[in-house]
This record gives C-alpha cells, sequence and structure tokens, in this order.
C-alpha cells in the first residue's frame, strides 16, 4: 500500500512512517514543516533502511494534495497535519479553525478526486470534554471545551459525513490520549519548538537543564497525590495503532472510532518521579494555582481498540520515561 502522511514529518507522524516502513508500505510525507524538520526523514531512513518520499506542501492547498495523491499513486491517507496547542488556540481560534478544519476539508476534496478511499484522522481524547464518567469511552458524549478540541470534533463529523456520502470510503478516528516517549534508538522523537506545551518534554528538559524548574498546575485535585491525572501512551504503540487501523479497514471493510490509550492515569507527580529515576537527575517543581479548564483525571477505556483492532499498548511508563529521556539526552536541542 502506498500512503500519503500528511504531517509525517512531525512527532506522531514520523514514529508512524518507521511503522509503516518496518511493515512494508510506501510513504508519501506530505507536510509544511511549520511545526517539523524535514532532517527527520533522514533519521527515519537510518532506521528503516528506506526513505520516505518528501513534498513539502500545505494541506490548505487542495491542488497540491491531489497532485502529491496523482504523482505517487497513493491509496490512502493518514492525516495527521493539524495544530495542537490548547492555549494557543484560545488566543488564535481561527488560525485553529482554518488550518484544523478548512485544511481537512481541503484534504478530503483531494481524496475525492483521486478515488482514495482509506482515511485514517488524528483525533484526540480532547473530544470529550469534561467526564460524565470515567474511563472514557467511544460512546461517551462529545463536548469539546476550547477551540482546539472543538476543530478535532469539527473535523471527525466532516469525515464521518464524507464517508457516509462516499460509501466505499472507510474511515478511522482514532482518539489517541497523551503521547510520549521516543524511538527507542534516540534518533527521532518529540522536538517541540519554543517552550513545550506538554508535560514530558519540559520535565525532560528540566532534567537535562535546559529549565530550572517545572510549575505543577495544582496539587489539590481529588486524586492520589492532588497532581492531575492523565493516560500517557508511548508513540511507538500509537505508531502502531495506526498501522492496525489501516490493515483492520482493509481486512474487514468497514470504519471505526476508537480510543488510543493504556487505560491507566498517572499524575503529574508520578511522571516526574519515574523520570527523575530514568534519568537519575533531581526535576525541581514549584506548586502553581489550577489552570482554567484543566481536568483533574482522564483515562481511556481500550476496550474496543483492543476487540477491533487487535491493538493494546505494550510499553509502560519506565518505557516511556526512559525513550524520552534517551531522545532527550541524545538530542539536548532537538534537531539541529
Amino acid at each position: 500500500m502506498k500512503i500519503l502522511v500528511t504531517g509525517g514529518a512531525g512527532y506522531i507522524g514520523s514514529h508512524t512512517c518507521v511503522e509503516l516502513l518496518d511493515g512494508g508500505h510506501d510513504v508519501v510525507v506530505y507536510d509544511n514543516l511549520c511545526n517539523a524538520n524535514e532532517g527527520v526523514l533522514d533519521r527515519v531512513e537510518h532506521i528503516t533502511g528506506k526513505r520516505p518520499v518528501f513534498v513539502r506542501g500545505d494541506i490548505r492547498d487542495a491542488e497540491a494534495v491531489e497532485a502529491a495523491l496523482r504523482q505517487h499513486a497513493c491509496t490512502a491517507i493518514i492525516h495527521f497535519a493539524g495544530l495542537k496547542a490548547v492555549g494557543e488556540s484560545v488566543e488564535k481560534p481561527l488560525m485553529y479553525y482554518d488550518n484544523n478544519v478548512v485544511g481537512t476539508m481541503r484534504v478530503l476534496e483531494a481524496a475525492a478526486k483521486t478515488g482514495v478511499r482509506q482515511f485514517v484522522f488524528s483525533s484526540s481524547a480532547t473530544v470529550y470534554g469534561e467526564p460524565k464518567f470515567l474511563p472514557f469511552t467511544e460512546e461517551h458524549p462529545t463536548a469539546a471545551m476550547n477551540p482546539y478540541g472543538k476543530t478535532k470534533l469539527a473535523a471527525e463529523g466532516m469525515i464521518e459525513a464524507f464517508a457516509v456520502a462516499v460509501p466505499t470510503c472507510k474511515v478511522a478516528l482514532l482518539r489517541y490520549f497523551n503521547p510520549v516517549g521516543a524511538h527507542e534508538s534516540g534518533l527521532i522523537g518529540e522536538d517541540p519548538k519554543g517552550i513545550p506545551n506538554n508535560l514530558m518534554p519540559y520535565v525532560t528538559q528540566v532534567a537535562a537543564g535546559r529549565r530550572t524548574h517545572l510549575n505543577v498546575w495544582g496539587n489539590d485535585y481529588d486524586t492520589p497525590d492532588g497532581t492531575g491525572v492523565r493516560d500517557y501512551v508511548h508513540v511507538v504503540d500509537l505508531a502502531k495503532g495506526h498501522v492496525r487501523a489501516l490493515d483492520t479497514m482493509a481486512e474487514k471493510g468497514e470504519s471505526l472510532t476508537v480510543n488510543l490509550g493504556t487505560g491507566k492515569g498517572y499524575s503529574v507527580l508520578e511522571i516526574v518521579k519515574a523520570v527523575e529515576v530514568a534519568s537519575g537527575k533531581t526535576i525541581p517543581t514549584k506548586i502553581g494555582p489550577r489552570r482554567f479548564g484543566d481536568l483533574p483525571a482522564y483515562w481511556a477505556d481500550t476496550a474496543l481498540a483492543e476487540k477491533l483492532l487487535g491493538w493494546k499498548a505494550e510499553r509502560d511508563l519506565a518505557a516511556m520515561c526512559r525513550d524520552s529521556w534517551n531522545w532527550q539526552s541524545k538530542n539536548p536541542d532537538g534537531y539541529v
């Protein structure tokens, strides 16, 4: 299968390219590099012995996406490309709707014109909003609380409508929780630009001495240690889930919507302690007030992914922190 991977030079995209190439697929990376580095392709080639085709382009350019699909005879799309910082989405909502919703629409238009009928979408647990019950099942009501989550929910609805209008098109909506970790080689990993928005890269940067301390926003939640609890999933497990989604659609000819997580929550302080063990470094923390919109705790029900995809996260917290630190320590300045 030849697959167009939008955002394929990014964090999750690059790890998925590795799994696709190792699985015998051909990969075309389509990326505008606004949050990525083209050098990642050299590292993907080093890991797999195969180099993805690279097309530099914007997902909002439907003609360019269509040209890439036609030129390389792609038969499936995995759509990662999108903006993903919650805080930034509050400050710049129109930018997020333009990129994440309009961009997805353009990719779908290109798929329609070129006859591509397998579509995997990178969605998020943020579509669920405030928990009505835990763990989150796929039947949990959706009620995104911020512009980022709302763009993911809007894109999901558009993709589902497209699949209804084009019955031969099968789609997979993968709602994943908190991706962390890196490839075990340390060659590819998470390389946020500027101050990290996510916990793990911030913690490892503190361990590496790039930042002085970690701000812990709230220690009075109704959780075991008072800090927020999240479901963290290793990026390699997540990447394997995308491959399984493609294979399952091909085998069963059905669309699907599934959570990708571990089914277990870890607190901020548990992450800090696990990174301290992995790195041998002490991580200073400062307790601050709760941030508006932060949830006390959430984690995934993963039963449906196991049933439909035969997929289950295999890497535990120790592996997540070990691989995150391995990447950080080997690449102190990220991709350079």
